[in-house]
């Protein structure tokens, strides 16, 4: 049985872009009976860029209600918040000791900032390192990530293999990367892509009136109503494509190109695609967000669990490192 692990960063509520790019695909892989899923809302992570404790609690509730609304087995696979588990942060500190300096100076997520030192924490250089530690705590064979993450997880194996040289045995597993080569880009209101960082994200749980005028701001071209409109260029058929039927995607096709059809009747077809589609998801949602002390009983489980899992590993870890009593 393969141990497939992934978190998501409590940096904001999760986004179409979130929804469709990483947390329906993850769903997927752990409906597979020969997977045993363990998800992470990677509350820690989020503190290099977001310092607004009120924030980052309503954040994470997000996360976890999104997760479950879309369909998530919390009971037959592990779900947890990554703060709640503290072998996470211990972990990360042994594991610095054996991460080179230039390591971490040569990691993308660092070089793109560094230019402007001043604005970059310690937390942000040594991201990659407690990122190590979630996956390594829980002995996790396949992470799935995008190509941007691909270094990082090198990275990982790289910190690993330094640790279980000193240790003279395969204390700690490597893993390998599961990097989806089909992985969608969801494009955002703004033809960019989908991101927090952008604000140019479509949230699918918001009220029905907040959501329509979200969908009014994608931007469009200026062509007349009559004239004809080619449909591949633009924003709001890019994400209806992506949503909507073949037939109905082919009907807004057509409309596109005939003329006397404009980009607002297009934007109203995706406002209502979103109602329709995931109007249980939101239904669900809406449900965990009110009863907050049910989703906090859910995420409290999960730590148990993730918790016996990973105090496993710290044992042998201090074992090696001289800690242990």
């Amino acid at each position: 049985m393969a141990r497939i692990l992934t978190g998501i960063q409590s940096s904001g509520r999760p986004h179409l872009g979130n929804i469709l790019g990483a947390i329906l695909p993850a769903i997927e892989l752990s409906k597979n009976p020969q997977n045993e899923s363990f998800f992470f809302i990677a509350d820690l992570h989020s503190l290099v860029s977001l310092k607004s404790g009120p924030d980052r609690s309503e954040y994470v509730r997000a996360i976890a209600a999104a997760y479950l609304a879309m369909g998530f087995d919390h009971q037959s696979n592990v779900f947890w918040r990554q703060s709640r588990v503290q072998e996470h942060a211990e972990l990360a500190w042994y594991l610095s000791c054996f991460t080179p300096f230039p390591m971490l100076a040569n990691a993308t997520s660092f070089k793109e900032k560094s230019e402007k030192l001043a604005d970059v924490n310690a937390g942000l250089f040594t991201y990659p390192v407690l990122q190590a530690a979630d996956i390594l705590l829980y002995d996790a064979n396949i992470i799935p990530v995008g190509k941007d993450q691909k270094q990082h997880l090198e990275m990982t194996k790289d910190i690993a293999s330094r640790f279980n040289q000193l240790a003279g045995e395969d204390v700690l597993v490597l893993p390998e990367p599961q990097i989806d080569e089909h992985i969608m880009t969801i494009p955002g209101i703004d033809g960019q892509k989908m991101s927090k960082s952008y604000h140019n994200y479509i949230d699918i749980f918001l009220p029905e009136n907040e959501l329509k005028k979200v969908t009014r701001k994608i931007l469009s071209a200026s062509t007349a109503l009559e004239d004809s409109k080619d449909p591949d260029i633009d924003i709001t058929f890019k994400l209806y494509s992506l949503l909507a039927s073949e037939t109905d995607i082919e009907t807004m096709r057509q409309n596109y190109i005939s003329g006397g059809y404009g980009y607002g009747h297009a934007k109203q077809a995706l406002y209502e695609c979103i109602l329709e589609k995931f109007a249980e998801p939101r239904r669900i949602f809406n449900y965990y967000m009110e009863n907050t002390a049910e989703l906090e009983n859910i995420l409290t489980e999960g730590e148990e669990k993730a918790r016996n899992i990973a105090q496993q590993t710290i044992r042998k870890v201090r074992k090696v490192l001289g800690f242990s009593s």
